[in-house]
């Protein structure tokens, strides 16, 4: 008998069946998918055994509700099998689009299969007979193994250092009982556990007393009963949370007489409770390590597993892809360019590592080939694939925003820092209610899952300023973004790397995709040359333009984007650039925001234009000088409705152009960090309708003119860190709007003006120690409803020594 006409009896069975059954038809007939069917054929293979044995084993415990959803993606598998026998040969657009559909359905049945194989595993070590409300364990001899430490794993290069981390944090007693071992998927969390559990001195102070629990997605009961198995009890029916959670006390009480190790591995997002109710138990030498993808901040400062040093990760691939004892004559050069390819991620390194072992030298040149023209290393290793997809499985239950912005973060460049200020632009106008603090709560929670790093660069009061803040993406999941966008069927974004004037190799099979891209974003190199493809992009609302040259000309195709909201050009080169063409984006009649980074802005100040819907310009490390007080432009009429200009870092801007105060509908104006801006135009009263001015660190100015009286709606003004102010104006009392001033690290300022005392509607006040004694006598007395907040000052200049 076939053996898939075992597989009945439920509807994950039946669904399977039928899918099984066309795929072996399909194979006959679609000659065009033969790999990317043989492949399917080869997981639905490792598949059906599992199912099988798990038939009888539904009928005592039933299958978990989260496999519907992998009944429901067999059934649409099935149509998509169908409907690739119906593609013709030559409509190589249609066969890239079910390539693509084909490996998105492999993928989930991998998951699957990863899931029903912890779910076998379960029930093959314990047979459950249902007696009076009891589950009393047969297989005896199952006892003692289901929470038992892992053998010591052979290779465990690069973990001297983490593992001295953690013998430091847990071998000592405190009151602290948890600990949260956190890293990106693939690389080697387990295996420090478990490395860690062997150590001498580990198994010198808790001897017997080591537990090591595989959490994934299991139920809290199923971890309680494993624990107690462990010590040859049995384990009793635990029918809630309620009632397993007292065994739980019950365990940790007996066996925390004695020190106590606790593993809980692959702890998934979302289990803060489970984790409570570890933490409830107050015992100097009761210990938790966790491990996760997620950060789990409640529990204290997590333990980041960094990524290998360059040696390990060399050394890593070695033993990966040479047998032992054997001499290689592949050349250095060769193993080197791999591993940085790599990107140092342990999962990558071995992956590849062991798909070249015992290979010939011609292997060895096509892969690094393949890989150095761009072939992303996920589409050279299918199962890394698969175990990187896997990461996202939790942002696939109703975060579909927090996905998105994850897929987003691959359209900069790769190994670069992202300024979350550019992030924010897009965001703003890419998706509905994305408000500022919307878009950095949705980063904090890639945060916490590892999926990119939020680094802020100086602690700040919550006032929405986000210059400081920047995005850190690991090169392996960049490249699981760029995968995941590419398998979009819709293809709302488009990410085109172009060394010197050559397109990608997929760009002709994918060329018909630029008409529905939302976001685009074109990267170029230092020898690309000022003749651009033609691209015809009517539907992008974003464009990102990277580049490394010292001048650059916008491609004349941006004329024709009319529906374009958002344009970020940065310049990744060591200079800053002349930029041309940009009198282009006067015929955009949509562009809300533009952000300039590197770029010198007269070469674009000498072009009259108009943009009547530009509401936001940011400058970032451009070089301003005299621009706009030199060029013949109208700058009401090139911005007639601006309400939010950013100048940061812009190094030459020593006074700011007066011709910049015409702009009367600003609302925000930002000059931060320019550090040789020592005075501001009397012509700043001319912005009524200016409701923030932040000069931060503008560490030169001296003072504010007495004209900033004029500004009635001004609420917030912050003058962090400008060392040469001595005074405030004594008109700062007519500025009856003022709510909120930042004056922490204002080290010369001597006193406050009496007139402060008209400033009824001041409320918060951030200073530091020093100027905190401004407020005393009379302002102290007279202005009641302030609240006066002592900042210190902190930095972190860790990013600084990042390495993708």
């Amino acid at each position: 008998m076939d053996p898939v006409t075992l597989v009945v009896g439920s509807a994950l069975g039946a669904a399977f069946e039928i899918l099984f059954s066309a795929v072996l038809k399909a194979k006959s007939t679609a000659n065009m998918f033969q790999t990317h069917l043989g492949n399917l054929n080869a997981t639905l293979d490792s598949l059906k055994p599992v199912i099988i044995q798990l038939e009888s084993a539904n009928r005592l415990v039933p299958l978990e509700k989260s496999l519907e959803n992998f009944t429901t993606k067999m059934e649409e598998g099935k149509q998509l099998v169908d409907e690739c026998c119906e593609v013709w040969r030559i409509n190589l657009i249609k066969q890239s689009e079910y390539k693509d559909k084909i490996l998105a359905l492999d993928g989930s049945l991998q998951r699957l299969l990863s899931i029903l194989t912890l779910q076998l595993v379960s029930h093959q070590t314990m047979v459950l007979n249902r007696i009076d409300g009891n589950v009393v364990a047969q297989n005896q001899n199952q006892f003692g193994v289901r929470c038992a430490v892992p053998q010591r794993p052979l290779v465990t290069v690069g973990l001297k250092k983490p593992l001295d981390d953690l013998k430091m944090k847990l071998l000592k007693d405190g009151p602290v009982s948890i600990f949260v071992l956190t890293a990106p998927g693939g690389c080697g969390k387990t295996t420090l556990a478990t490395v860690f559990c062997h150590e001498p001195e580990v198994k010198d102070k808790f001897k017997e007393n080591i537990f090591f629990a595989t959490v994934s997605n299991k139920l809290s009961y199923l971890i309680v009963q494993e624990l107690w198995e462990h010590t040859g009890v049995q384990a009793p029916a635990l029918p809630n949370e309620e009632i397993a959670f007292k065994w739980l006390q019950k365990f940790v009480t007996e066996r925390g007489q004695n020190p106590l190790l606790l593993v809980l591995d692959d702890v998934q997002s979302g289990s803060e409770s489970l984790l409570d109710k570890f933490n409830e138990f107050q015992m100097p030498s009761y210990k938790v390590l966790v491990t996760s993808r997620c950060q789990f901040p409640k529990f204290g400062r997590p333990n980041s597993l960094e990524t290998l040093k360059d040696e390990d990760a060399m050394d890593l691939f070695r033993r990966s892809a040479f047998l032992p004892n054997t001499s290689s004559n592949i050349p250095d050069d060769i193993q080197n360019q791999i591993v940085k390819l790599c990107k140092r991620f342990p999962l990558a390194i071995t992956a590849i590592g062991n798909s070249l072992c015992n290979q010939p030298i011609e292997i060895w040149r096509k892969r690094l080939l393949e890989l150095s023209k761009g072939s992303s290393i996920l589409e050279a290793d299918r199962k890394l694939l698969v175990y990187l997809k896997s990461c996202l499985d939790d942002l696939d239950k109703g975060m579909t925003t927090v996905k998105d912005c994850f897929i987003d973060l691959g359209v900069f460049p790769q190994d670069q820092i992202i300024p979350v200020t550019a992030l924010l632009d897009m965001w703003a106008e890419s998706y509905e209610g994305a408000e500022d603090f919307m878009s950095i709560a949705n980063l904090y929670e890639l945060t916490t899952r590892n999926l990119a790093s939020l680094v802020v660069t100086r602690n700040e009061d919550a006032d929405g300023y986000y210059s400081e803040h920047f995005a850190i993406q690991h090169g392996m999941l960049r490249s699981l973004s760029i995968h995941e966008s590419r398998q979009d069927p819709i293809g709302q974004r488009l990410i085109i790397d172009i060394h010197g004037d050559e397109l990608p190799t997929w760009w002709k099979e994918n060329k018909h995709k630029t008409k529905k891209a939302r976001l685009v974003s074109i990267s170029t190199d230092g020898l690309h040359s000022p003749k651009w493809h033609n691209m015809h992009l009517p539907k992008a609302e974003v464009l990102v333009l990277n580049f490394q040259t010292e001048n650059y000309g916008l491609p004349k195709f941006v004329k024709k984007m009319s529906k374009l909201k958002v344009l970020i050009v940065t310049n990744y080169g060591v200079f800053q650039a002349d930029l041309s063409n940009f009198k282009l984006l006067g015929s955009l009649p949509n562009l809300k925001r533009i952000r300039l980074e590197r770029i010198s802005i007269p070469s674009i100040s000498k072009n009259s234009m108009q943009l009547k819907s530009l509401q936001k310009i940011s400058l970032f490390m451009c070089s301003i000088g005299q621009a706009f007080s030199n060029s013949s432009i109208q700058i009401l009429e090139a911005f007639p409705n601006l309400v939010e200009m950013n100048i940061d870092y812009c190094n030459d801007l020593v006074e700011l152009p007066a011709k910049l105060c015409d702009l009367i509908r600003l609302k925000k104006l930002s000059i931060t960090n320019c550090h040789k801006l020592s005075a501001l135009p009397e012509e700043i009263r001319k912005l009524v309708n200016l409701e923030v001015l932040r000069l931060r660190s503008s560490t030169e100015l001296e003072r504010l003119p007495g004209s900033i009286k004029n500004l009635k709606k001004l609420s917030f003004l912050d003058i962090y860190n400008c060392l040469s102010i001595k005074n405030l104006p004594e008109e700062i009392g007519e500025m009856s709007g003022l709510r909120k001033i930042n004056m922490g690290q204002c080290s010369r300022l001597q006193e406050l003006p009496q007139s402060v005392l008209n400033l009824k509607e001041l409320r918060e006040v951030i200073c530091d120690e020093e100027t905190e004694n401004l407020w005393g006598e009379p302002f102290k007395s007279s202005l009641i409803d302030i609240n006066i907040t002592v900042a210190k000052e902190q930095h972190n200049l860790n990013w600084l020594y990042y390495k993708p």
